[in-house]
């Protein structure tokens, strides 16, 4: 059971992975890839988390928490880029 969940979990990333690519690459405004851009690294995070379940190594939950920290500041400072057009004060 857990086996089967497991891999309709990575499978079900995977696609939303080649989606949120698509949307990426075809987004009408730069906000929109800018949010697309943070469900990326979230879903990567998400594939992260699992392949550190099926491995069993804490390694690369340390890995995502780390790109999930990056991801997080990268998200900020694109947003407000982009509505005041500067990044610091």
């Amino acid at each position: 059971m857990h086996e089967t969940v497991f891999y309709l979990a990575v499978a079900w990333m995977t696609g939303l992975l080649g989606i949120s690519v698509m949307l990426v690459i075809r987004a009408p405004s730069a906000m929109v890839r800018i949010l697309s851009l943070d469900m990326l690294t979230l879903i990567l995070i998400a594939l992260l988390i699992l392949y550190a379940d099926a491995q069993r190594s804490p390694y690369y939950l340390d890995a995502a928490l780390v790109l999930a920290l990056l991801s997080f500041v990268a998200s900020l400072a694109a947003a407000r880029y982009h509505s005041e057009r500067k990044l610091f004060s």
